[in-house]
Order: structure tokens, then sequence, then C-alpha cells
């Protein structure tokens, strides 16, 4: 215990390039014991039985001087290979926890600066086998996902800082003039004040939902639903907000169509952003669609189709972002009561469904088409 106990916590100190050679010798040390008792004890015995059963003529004087020389040439012998063989394994350890301590240092270096922030930090490939360059690898992407949560997250706030601007200061202009006297309290002014704080207010429900979506955490209770009886509720419910639009609203199914295991209420959510982003995008005049059909045996598809102002092709990817600005045509226009991120909830709640939701458009001009797919009920 006396002796164990300092040497233990040496051990516990060391790097792991002393730890693999001290291990290494321990092996190496046991090994030339063993081999040393079978050179100086077991050997010899064998040696001569094996005299004794061959009945070689020889005196016991002669007898013994075979078996010394022998015992001296096999010590010798094992001494020699076990010497070698010592120094040898010492070195290509020596080389190897060499190689691995530089590679764990890089590992170490990487992380630390990952964790200060410097995503940029990446780990070369220590080319000590897969296990490694895995570890290696796994290490980078970290680093590159992490990188991509920064950035969304600072351009997030910005945008957010954005959306929130303009109300705040549309609020902050009627309270001062009201203080000022320049105004009264009357109906347009309290409708101003109201239209900022839902404004305020929708936006934060809207971000709240979003992230609870894609974390999984949100309610939802799937029962089978007729696709036909989502469309015609969803459509039932904007009629009136496309009617002062003066947009034309049809909807369009094929006939049979299996129901989708989908939450009634989240999904007509799904359905009344689309809307919201078909109508806002469509000129007066112009005609939305809601459409469901079959396209394989276990999926519907639910499409909402405008014929209006359309989205470029290098913009279709990134619709779906928070608070995404790319076309002038497709910004949403003053006065607006949407926060922004809409369609990312929609895809999001979509996904917490088992389906997905796309984009489509010719491009600028042409309309645009989305696609809510979900999985159908069996059966």
């Amino acid at each position: 215990m006396t002796l164990g106990g300092p040497l233990s916590t040496r051990l516990a100190a060391a790097g792991l390039s002393t730890r693999l050679l001290v291990a290494q010798a321990l092996v190496l040390l046991a090994g030339a014991a063993t081999s040393w008792v079978v050179a100086t004890v077991v050997a010899p015995g064998i040696f001569h039985d094996h005299l004794l059963q061959a009945g070689v003529g020889h005196s016991s004087t002669e007898t013994t001087h075979i078996e010394e020389a022998f015992s001296a040439a096999l010590i010798i012998s094992f001494a020699v290979a076990l010497l070698a063989s010592v120094l040898m394994a010492l070195l290509v350890t020596g080389y190897f926890t060499r190689r691995v301590q530089r590679s764990t240092t890089q590992v170490s270096h990487a992380a630390a600066r990952i964790a200060d922030g410097q995503f940029g930090a990446r780990v070369p490939s220590p080319g000590l086998g897969p296990d490694f360059d895995q570890l290696a690898d796994t290490i980078n992407e970290l680093a590159e996902r992490l990188g991509d949560v920064e950035r969304t997250r600072r351009r997030i706030l910005a945008d957010l800082a954005h959306e929130m601007r303009n109300p705040l200061a549309t609020i902050e202009a009627h309270l001062e003039a009201l203080e000022d006297g320049v105004r009264d309290l009357d109906e347009p002014t309290l409708h101003a004040l109201h239209a900022g704080t839902q404004r305020l207010h929708r936006l934060a429900e809207d971000i709240s939902a979003v992230s609870r979506a894609e974390e999984g955490q949100l309610d939802s209770r799937p029962v089978p639903t007729s696709a036909r009886q989502l469309l015609e509720s969803a459509s039932a419910a904007a009629q009136d907000a496309f009617d002062s639009g003066r947009v034309r609203l049809t909807v369009q199914t094929a006939e049979p169509l299996p129901d989708v295991h989908v939450d009634p209420e989240r999904m007509a959510q799904v359905l009344a952003n689309l809307l919201e982003n078909a109508l806002r995008h469509t000129p007066p005049g112009g005609t939305v669609r809601l459409s469901a059909t079959r396209p394989e045996q276990h999926w519907v598809e639910l499409d909402v189709v405008d014929s209006g102002e359309g989205i470029a092709p290098e913009h279709l990817p990134h619709v779906f972002e928070r608070f995404y600005r790319a076309d002038p045509a497709r910004r949403r226009q003053p006065g607006s009561s949407g926060s922004g991120i809409g369609l990312s909830i929609s895809r999001a709640l979509v996904e917490a469904h088992g389906g997905g939701l796309s984009a489509h458009s010719a491009g600028p001009g042409q309309g645009a088409t989305f696609s809510i797919r979900l999985p159908a009920v069996s059966g």
C-alpha cells in the first residue's frame, strides 16, 4: 500500500503516452520474467528427461556438462532475444504513443478553441486508423454545425430586432404624439397602438411556436382525418379574407383519398399560414387553389397553388427560413399581420407529423405551389 499509493497517484497525473509506455513495459517485464523462468527452471528438466529417454551413453559428469551447456546456451539466446524484443517494443510503443499524444493534444486544442467560439477550428487526420479518423471527423462536424447554429442565431437575432423595430417605432411615435398633445386618444390612435402591440404579441407567439415545434415539444393529438375535410375547413376559415382581397379561392380533391394521421388543429394552422402567404402575394383578380392528391401508395399531398408573384429559383431553398428576405416581390407588405416565420412554423409542424413541406415556382410572375406531404392511414 505504501508503494502502490504514490505510484498510482503518479500514474493518474501522468499523460497518456506515459501510461501507455508504463503499461507496455509491465507487459514486457512479465513476458521476460516468464521466459526466464522457463529457460532456467522448466527447460533444463525437460532436456534432462529427453537425454534419459534417448539413452545417450555418457557419464554423469558428461551429462551434467551437456545440461549446463544447454542451459547456458538457452539463457544467452533468451537474453539476447528478450533484450532485442524489449528494445524494439519500447521504440515502437514510444513512436505510437507520441503520435497518439500529438493527436489527442490536437483534439484537445481544437475543442478548446471551439468552446471559445472559434468554430473554424479543425482537427487534421491523425493517420492512426479509422477510429481516430472518425474522432477527428466528429470533432470537425461538431465545429461546423456549431458554426452554422451560431450564424443562424446571429441572423435570427438581427432579423428579430428588425421585425420589432417597426411596431415599436409606431407605438413610440403615437405615445410621444399623445404626450405632446399633437394627437388625441381617438379611435385611429387606439387602433394603431393595438395593431402594434398585437404584431409584437404575434411575433413572440410565433417564435415560441416554431422553437417548440423544431424541438418536438408541441402538444399534438394525431387522429385519422379526412384530407378533403382539412381543405374545406381551411377554405371556409379563410374565405372572408380572400373575398376582401378579391382573390378567388377554390378546393379540388381527387377521389377516393385515404385519411391522414394528423392533429386537425395543427394542420389547420399549417394551411392557414400557407393560405395567408398565398393571399399576401396574389394580386386582386388572382386565384388560389387548394387540392389533394395521392402521388404514391402511402402518401397524400395537399397543395396550395397561387397565381401570384412567384419565386426566383435561387430563393426557393430559403423560403422556409425564419425572417428570410430575398426578393422585394415576396416581402411582407406594410401593415401585414404576419410575423415573418409562418412558413418556418408550417414546415416544423408538418415534419412533426412525419411529412414534409416543399415550395415550387416556375419563376417571378409564374405563381407558387406549396406542397404538404403526409403519411396516409393504411388499411
